[in-house]
């Protein structure tokens, strides 16, 4: 591939994370404060919450139906990626014109498609990635994917909520504009002709009993417990310590976001540059030294120095284990075997986050963060046992290098 290939493609799939991260943004800094806003409660918060949450627990049919069909000759990837986009933006349009104080409903059913949509554009475009990038490209490919979903949750953080205070409807039609820029480079980059080997197979999903796979799904469940379950500490952590004011803590989230996209375009160039087995080691140490540099933070300005760099392991952390993630996954079922080791990851940040709210309530702040700390080290074994299994990978990927 040429280097402008390279360029556009990196750039095509940073687009779509990115238009993913303005959605994750809404959703996780003002969707509640809208809610709350037209008269609803925090139970009616939850169960929106819930609902729109079920399209990404079911993204493994979807991943079936990109590996499986080619949709009308068209491809297994593009067509779904361009009806998962029109369908997330024609539902933020038709959003401006429900109030969700007396259709609350119609909204919560809205809100269904528009998650719908964007779990169906994200499975594919996974599968896209995995079908049109060597292997030596996967850990920088991922460092463009993290940074640019990161990128997106700022953006919706930041301006979207600058445009909230005058416009509500504003936001949704920022956020509908912003979900059709990928289509700026999704027509430049072509699907590769499907080879009799990346056909697909069901037999294939037999793979899940190789102890490489469960060793990769096993690393992926405690990295995702760890730093999901500490970063929802961080600013109750500082708000309860320093007793800093919400301006502050959103500068903090802006903080930790810039860090996430240093880290995880670091954390891509580390996986192809070192290796997946120093790129785990650097992760698991630079989020066990974050989570002890947070539990003592002792100002509002070592705050701000070591917030960025939870960020940075955050963010490489991500990448890291996304581009492993992608080196195990077969070909002949792409899009369905890396959303089920997702699936994997979205079930650790559960844990995470019930764990991290329970020991923060028993034992303070503190306690938590340095039990994370610990925790990240479970992975340990794992990834010796991980490499123990693996010959020097080849050149497509690892996943067949399993003795």
């Amino acid at each position: 591939m040429t280097s402008q290939n390279k360029i556009l493609r990196f750039s095509m799939f940073g687009l779509l994370y990115f238009t993913q991260g303005t959605i994750l943004g809404y959703f996780a800094s003002l969707n509640a404060i809208y809610l709350l806003k037209n008269g609803l409660s925090i139970a009616d918060v939850g169960i929106f919450s819930t609902i729109a949450l079920i399209p990404f627990i079911i993204k493994i049919l979807f991943g079936i139906l990109s590996d499986r069909y080619n949709f009308l000759g068209w491809g297994h990837r593009k067509p779904y990626i361009v009806m998962g986009l029109l369908i997330q933006c024609i539902c933020l349009i038709v959003v401006m014109f429900i109030n969700p104080g007396t259709q609350y409903w119609l909204f919560v059913g809205i809100a269904f498609l528009l998650q719908l949509g964007m779990a169906f554009y994200d499975t594919c475009t996974d599968g896209l990635a995995l079908d049109v990038t060597p292997a030596d490209e996967k850990g920088i490919l991922q460092g463009f994917m993290v940074g640019g979903r990161s990128i997106g949750v700022i953006v919706a953080a930041s301006v979207a909520g600058i445009i909230a205070e005058s416009s509500w409807p504003g936001v949704f039609l920022f956020l509908a504009a912003l979900t059709l820029l990928p289509f700026l480079l999704l027509f430049f980059i072509k699907e590769p002709e499907r080879t009799p080997g990346m056909r697909f197979n069901w037999g294939a999903f037999r793979a899940f009993k190789k102890p490489v796979v469960l060793l990769v799904a096993a690393i992926g469940l405690i990295v995702f417990v760890v730093i999901v379950g500490a970063n929802q500490l961080v600013n109750p952590s500082l708000s309860t310590r320093l007793e800093i004011s919400t301006s502050t803590a959103g500068l903090l989230t802006t903080l930790w976001g810039i860090g996430c996209v240093a880290g995880a375009l670091a954390g891509g160039r580390l996986m192809d540059r070192l290796g997946g087995k120093r790129a785990l080691w650097l992760s698991i140490l630079s989020v066990a030294v974050t989570m002890v540099l947070i539990a003592i933070i002792p100002s509002l300005v070592v705050a701000y120095l070591v917030v960025i760099l939870f960020g940075v392991a955050f963010g490489a952390s991500q990448a890291i284990y996304f581009a492993l993630a992608m080196q195990v996954t077969d070909g002949t079922i792409a899009a369905s075997m890396y959303s089920i080791l997702m699936a994997v990851t979205n079930v650790g940040q559960g844990i995470g986050l019930g764990l991290g709210g329970g020991l923060a309530d028993a034992a303070g702040y503190p306690v938590a963060f340095l039990a994370f700390g610990g925790i990240i080290f479970l992975a340990v074994p794992f990834v010796i046992a991980l490499y123990r299994r693996l010959r020097p990978r080849t050149k497509e990927n690892i996943f067949q290098a399993e003795l």
